[in-house]
C-alpha cells in the first residue's frame, strides 16, 4: 500500500505543479483540477492510514503521513480562497507545495 500511495501522491503533485503555476501568474486555478488533485491527496492520505494501521510502518513513513497531513490543512485553506473567489496569497501557495514535497520525499526515503 505504501508504494500505491506513493504513486497516488506523485500524480496529485503533477496537478499541483499546474494549480501553482496558475496562481503564480495570478490566476485562478482550474476548479476540476483542484478537486481531483484534492481527491488524490485524500486517497493517498487513507492508503498511508491503512498502512499505519497495519502496524508495520517505519518513522520516515510515520514522518511523511504527518507531513502530508499538515498540507492537506493548508490546500482547505487555499480552497477557502478559491470559494471567495480570491487569489490566495503566493507565499501560503509555496509552502503548502514545500510541506507536501517534503512529506512525499519522506515517503520516497522508506521505500528506497
Amino acid at each position: 500500500m505504501l508504494t500505491a500511495a506513493i504513486i497516488v501522491f506523485a500524480i496529485a503533485a503533477v496537478g499541483g505543479l499546474i494549480l501553482a503555476s496558475h496562481v503564480l501568474r495570478d490566476k485562478f486555478a482550474p476548479w476540476a483540477l483542484s478537486l481531483l488533485h484534492a481527491l488524490l491527496g485524500a486517497v493517498g492520505l487513507i492508503l498511508l492510514i491503512m498502512t499505519l494501521a497495519e502496524g508495520a510502518a517505519s518513522q520516515p513513513v510515520l514522518v511523511g503521513f504527518i507531513l502530508l497531513l499538515i498540507a492537506a490543512l493548508g490546500g482547505f485553506f487555499l480552497v477557502s480562497f478559491h470559494a471567495r473567489k480570491r487569489l490566495p496569497p503566493k507565499a501560503i501557495v509555496v509552502v503548502h507545495a514545500g510541506v507536501a514535497v517534503i512529506g512525499f520525499l519522506t515517503l520516497l526515503s522508506a521505500v528506497l
